[in-house]
């Protein structure tokens, strides 16, 4: 649906900010706010700084009458922590609760209440108790408190989806005491049914933005239907595409991270999934298991946390975060190794050979390519190399799993975050790419050598190859083989057929010993 597109694509990208007023819905969210803790930038960090600096900030709701914008606070907070399950937990209730409870001002009540708001299980059970006991000492809760204390409720779930499939909508409203909010999750079917964009906004405009959202895919052929969910199947979805986007975030780089766009005019993603998950506990629990993932979520957070655990009297190596994925029942394949910095030298030049497996006589092609080019690239120059018309599925088998357009059906995970020197970072190494899961056209490729770049020579290009590809759709290698014998013979009684089927007047056209490397690296020049 073209309202969204994934963040983490690194398209600068802005959010709206909730509001009486709707306009055209955003491009996307925001990721993480980049951390600029002493920590992180190689200083020394003081975490009782750190809890002063977020005892400060809660002044801002003080003067809210809004529960939500506690939440939205408490969210953005417990974000920072997400991915390092019990060792944030354990920061919490050893470290960042009692110390705020310490400060025993009205900022570092309603940060409690914040806190308490999103936090499940012990930390939040923790934070609410501190705050009881603040009272107790006379210090008094915000006027919202009462009213963050009132149950939510649900309103009618829908979900939209579009007829090829690639998007869905997922949206509700809830409402507590009086007050009324909506939240819109959009989830990218290319992308293993990852969680794309969160929307939050007063729930009176939820038919105009459902409205906007169906009218703006109106005239490019693709139908929007809508279905109205029960709860518990509203849950489900929303937890499984939120638990998508995590695997996929915690396979992000540091560098991956820093460099997403941050939005500045309200909470991004990761607070966003923080406070939707807690509204997901108002809604009946799905009878039917989670949905299995490729992948595990192993991302431990900004650096600063490990010196928070370390304040808190816990040991961060204690965390569930590290868990393999033969433990929760994934398939478990190698680790796939972290991206070449942006700061350091720029990566090699590969020469590959990519062959066409089976083909006789042998069909391949020698290319240079730089050796942190994304498999998505990979697979676009693959394919002008060959001449294929790339208009099939495809994927890459490697050791460390399979990659292609994502798809957890098939088991592929999203090609386009990796690059060649993760799935193959030495001299000799290995991995295959099919092109076409009905003719299955396989392409073993090598690294056979590791160069430096050239000053003016431009990447990727061709040095060699043998034999023309075979064309599209003729049956794979055994029915180019075929092709190829027909053709040659003008008495087949298939003959003309096969030309027609070429567009050629006559056999002369066809050349299955023809190739030129030149012409293969022009090609490549034309790529966007």
């Amino acid at each position: 649906m073209t309202p969204v597109s994934r963040s983490r694509r690194g398209k600068q990208n802005k959010q709206s900010k909730r509001s009486t007023r709707w306009s055209a819905p955003p491009e996307v969210l925001g990721r993480p706010d980049e951390c600029g803790c002493p920590s992180c930038s190689g200083g020394d960090f003081d975490p009782r700084q750190l809890i002063d600096e977020l005892v400060a900030a809660a002044g801002d709701l003080a003067g809210s009458d809004d529960p939500l914008d506690a939440e939205l606070m408490g969210a953005a907070f417990m974000s920072i922590g997400a991915g390092a399950g019990e060792a944030f937990e354990e920061a919490l209730v050893g470290g960042f609760i009692p110390e705020f409870e310490a400060r025993a001002t009205t900022e570092a009540q309603a940060l409690l209440l914040a806190v308490a708001a999103v936090a499940g299980s012990r930390a939040g059970k923790e934070a609410s108790a501190a705050a009881d006991r603040l009272v107790e000492a006379g210090v008094p809760r915000p006027g919202w408190a009462a009213e963050l204390a009132e149950p939510v409720t649900v309103g009618d779930c829908w979900r939209l989806v579009d007829s090829q499939h690639t998007m869905s909508v997922l949206a509700c409203s809830f409402r507590r005491a009086g007050r009324s909010h909506a939240i819109v999750l959009s989830v990218d079917h290319t992308d293993c049914g990852a969680a794309d964009n969160i929307l939050l906004f007063d729930a009176d405009q939820l038919p105009q933005v459902l409205e906007m959202m169906r009218a703006s895919d109106r005239g490019s052929g693709v139908e929007i239907t809508a279905e109205q969910l029960d709860g518990a199947e509203f849950r489900w979805q929303v937890e499984k595409a939120l638990d998508a986007r995590a695997v996929h975030d915690s396979e992000l780089s540091g560098d991956e991270m820093d460099e997403t766009p941050v939005d500045e005019d309200g909470p991004g993603y990761p607070a966003l999934a923080v406070l939707v998950r807690g509204r997901m506990t108002a809604l009946p629990v799905p009878s039917k298991p989670a949905a299995p993932h490729e992948g595990e979520v192993g991302w431990v957070g900004p650096a600063a946390l490990r010196t928070l655990a370390e304040f808190a009297g816990s040991a961060a190596g204690s965390s569930g975060a590290g868990r393999t994925a033969a433990a929760r029942g994934r398939t478990a394949v190698a680790a796939l190794p972290a991206k070449r910095k942006k700061s350091g030298q720029p990566a090699p030049v590969y020469q590959l050979k990519v062959g066409l497996r089976g083909a006789k006589p042998p069909i391949w092609r020698r290319l240079e390519v730089p050796a942190d080019i994304s498999l998505a690239r990979l697979h676009t120059v693959i394919q002008v190399a060959f001449g294929w018309d790339d208009g099939h599925m495809h994927a890459f088998e490697t050791p460390y799993g399979s990659f292609g357009v994502a798809d957890a059906e098939l088991g592929h995970r999203a090609e386009a975050p990796v690059t060649l020197e993760q799935v193959a970072p030495a001299v000799n190494s290995r991995l295959c790419s099919t092109y076409d899961f009905g003719d299955d056209w396989e392409h073993d490729i090598v690294v056979e050598k590791v160069l430096d770049r050239g000053d003016a020579v431009v990447y990727p290009r061709c040095t060699g190859g043998r034999r023309a590809a075979p064309p599209d759709d003729c049956g794979g290698v055994w029915g180019y083989a075929e092709l190829v014998e027909i053709l040659s013979d003008p008495d087949h009684p298939e003959h003309e057929d096969r030309l027609e089927w070429l567009g050629l007047d006559d056999a002369a056209g066809f050349d299955p010993d023809r190739f030129d490397a030149d012409a293969v690296t022009r090609a490549l020049s034309n790529l966007a």
